[in-house]
């Protein structure tokens, strides 16, 4: 049900207020799915391990890391930006590091955001093939491509919003990058006539560039 309203995003008695980019709206609340799969496990362990992590270091590294959180903006469901406490700082660019199979870091580097693609060609067909062809390649000595796919949706889809790290290149990865085996593993294989979101970003010592984001009907 769409409303007119003061700006909310939470659940109260049954009820949940979001926004899209038609406005504020309001919906019956549902359960969220939890189908405890590994890859959830895994990512849940991880952030317990940091967030018990953050607790071992000195006052002087978390005020470092309060510094950094001070420079990383973020966007919240409302459209509204903010900036990072020093833990979600820590966790933020430690999950990254982890992610990328880096060791996790104790003191705040200097924030540094590496530059984005330039440009990304994606090839999704049913025979099956999923790749990406990209530019700049190859990357820089210590950058990884992170990507970033949804599940199979219908053509006609226009808006994702679960897309999940499907998988990490190697260092100064040459383009393309082949995700078809890790998708396989998690959404099955591409299905004529199927709509997949993706996203790719490079990775570079914690921090993500700018996405290259688009869609592509399997063929």
């Amino acid at each position: 049900m769409k409303i007119l309203d003061v700006p909310q995003s939470g659940s109260v008695a049954g009820q949940t207020s979001s926004r899209n980019r038609f406005g504020q709206y309001r919906r019956t609340r549902a359960v969220p799915v939890n189908p405890n799969t590994s890859f959830q496990v895994d990512t849940r362990g991880r952030l317990t391990d940091l967030s018990q992590a953050w607790r071992t270091l000195s006052s002087g590294q978390r005020a470092g890391w309060a510094d950094l959180g001070a420079q990383m903006s973020r966007t919240d469901s409302l459209g509204q930006t903010y900036n990072l406490t020093g833990l979600q700082a820590y966790v933020s660019v430690n999950s990254l590091n982890l992610a990328a199979g880096n060791a996790a870091v104790d003191d705040a580097p200097g924030l540094s955001e590496p530059g984005s693609l330039a440009t990304v060609t994606p090839t999704i067909e049913d025979t099956p093939t999923m790749s990406f062809a990209y530019t700049v390649t190859p990357l820089g000595a210590n950058q990884k491509l992170f990507a970033f796919l949804g599940p199979q949706r219908s053509a006609g889809r226009s808006f994702e919003s679960d897309l999940r790290l499907m998988k990490v290149g190697a260092a100064a990865g040459v383009s393309p990058l082949s995700v078809l085996t890790e998708y396989t593993a998690r959404f099955g294989t591409p299905v004529l006539g199927n709509r997949i979101f993706w996203s790719l970003q490079i990775y570079d010592a914690g921090f993500l560039s700018a996405p290259q984001t688009g869609s592509t009907v399997v063929s």
